[in-house]
């Protein structure tokens, strides 16, 4: 399916401040580029970079609203942390206002902040396009944005041990999906090194 992304873009411009427009196309370049990478589907990739922060900037309570309307497993850490409603708000305007069917492409905006267990590789490339935007700052970056060229499952690993760790710092809950990302992740590695072990 094609979209129209002339069209998006200036919904975007509407709804979102100037960074945040900007921040949500370097995502969408970076999610094209990492697609390109490791073989999913690129045009994909970039609506659902584009799209991911569609709900940031509208008031909580019309992020409410909205999260309200999901169809999708809601935590109840997720209901009492409200910067976290942005991806399940987005995933619900995305699939109600704007017609997107695809359901990698709402995935990958749902869980964008928070992760969850056995992602998609195209959910894994939105959640570390987030990460690895241009626009982006923070300590690791530049290591992150060479490992996600090398090894997609050592940068999930690395990205929820970062999300974990900032989390807990500021005395925040943990969302169910992300600890049950961050333990999935961690136990395919450990089995995928018991069975490289024993070749």
């Amino acid at each position: 399916m094609k979209y129209d992304i002339e069209k998006f873009k200036n919904i975007l411009e509407g709804r979102l401040s100037k960074k945040r427009y900007i921040h949500s196309i370097n995502v969408a370049d970076k999610a094209q580029k990492l697609a390109e990478i490791w073989g999913a589907d690129d045009e994909k990739a970039y609506v659902a970079g584009l799209l991911h922060d569609i709900c940031k900037d509208i008031p909580h309570t019309e992020q409410r609203k909205l999260i309200e309307l999901s169809n999708k497993d809601v935590t109840d850490e997720e209901f009492v942390i409200p910067q976290l409603w942005h991806g399940i708000a987005g995933e619900v305007y995305c699939r109600t206002i704007l017609g997107i069917e695809d359901d990698d492409i709402l995935n990958s905006i749902r869980f964008h902040t928070v992760a969850r267990k056995n992602m998609s590789l195209l959910e894994e490339i939105i959640y570390l396009a987030d990460l690895t935007s241009a626009d982006r700052e923070y300590p690791d970056v530049d290591y992150m944005r060479k490992l996600v060229k090398k090894d997609i499952e050592e940068s999930m690993i690395y990205a929820l041990q970062y999300s974990v760790s900032d989390v807990t710092k500021r005395k925040s809950l943990l969302p169910k999906h992300t600890i049950e990302a961050y333990n999935g992740y961690i136990y395919n590695s450990k089995k995928a090194r018991k069975t490289d072990d024993s070749e």
